[in-house]
């Protein structure tokens, strides 16, 4: 579960390679792409431009690069020809990525063309939901802090919190122990401890936190239909705090704002 410097030193090249590829994302004008051409798109870009491994294909037997979990898709939205993203789409795109025998993970959800001020709103929570989570990380603080923190900013917000599927640690293999509950008790579970390394990923939903997998076994819905978005990053706990193994350059600042 603690990772030496050296294995802190490889995870943070696939964070930073990872970054990389949202980067050449947030360039491309996803409107009328179909899904299975993103998962084309970030599968050469991975291996061609970056010498890397996308880990989440063959992983549990799945097919593909990523999951694009576009509007009620909560996650594991698998990708598709005749799925093609239109104005107004939310979409998730979580991708894996693994360089010298180390994975990093990260999402992010994209706005497609004009989205409705709800859709945004709760795009945006999404996303400063997860970086409540990510600075309540520091050494002697507990697990049950990080949910707390993303739980209360949700039902400030009035939006839910999907309890079925959490964060992970992270580093040889794609889940390792502990798992990152994204709702909890201030000063309750794990206690962490410097070189610990997982994903923080919250799923908030507009209604209910209810869902259901569809018959295909991968894709996740709310049961009620309703939007969900998701973040995610792949973080370190340091002697000081925390460092986000996946930060892109937009978001450096972040961890103090």
């Amino acid at each position: 579960m603690i990772k030496r410097p050296e294995e802190l030193a490889l995870l943070a090249e696939a964070g930073r390679l990872l970054a990389l590829v949202f980067g050449m994302l947030d360039r491309t004008p996803l409107a009328g792409m179909s899904t299975l051409q993103i998962d084309a798109m970030v599968e050469r870009f991975i291996v061609n431009d970056l010498q890397s491994r996308p880990a989440s294909k063959g992983q549990y037997g799945y097919g593909f690069v990523l999951n694009c979990s576009v509007n009620e898709v909560v996650c594991h939205g698998v990708p598709s020809q005749s799925r093609v993203l239109v104005d107004g789409d939310i979409v998730n795109l979580d991708i894996t990525l693994e360089k010298n025998g180390y994975i990093a993970d990260s999402s992010k959800t994209y706005l497609i063309g004009e989205v409705s001020p709800a859709a945004k709103k709760l795009v945006q929570v999404t996303y400063e939901a997860m970086w409540k989570g990510i600075r309540a990380v520091r050494p002697g603080a507990r697990l049950g802090d990080i949910g707390a923190a993303i739980e209360s900013h949700a039902k400030s917000n009035s939006y839910s919190v999907v309890r079925e599927y959490c964060g992970h640690g992270i580093g040889r293999e794609m889940h390792e122990e502990p798992q990152i509950l994204h709702f909890g008790t201030p000063g309750t579970g794990l206690v962490l401890r410097e070189g610990m390394v997982f994903t923080i990923e919250p799923m908030l939903n507009q209604g209910g936190r209810r869902v259901k997998t569809k018959a295909d076994g991968w894709t996740v819905v709310t049961q009620d239909g309703a939007l969900s978005a998701q973040f995610e990053h792949t973080v370190a706990v340091t002697a000081s705090g925390v460092s986000v193994l996946t930060l892109r350059p937009e978001e450096r600042g972040m961890i103090g704002g």
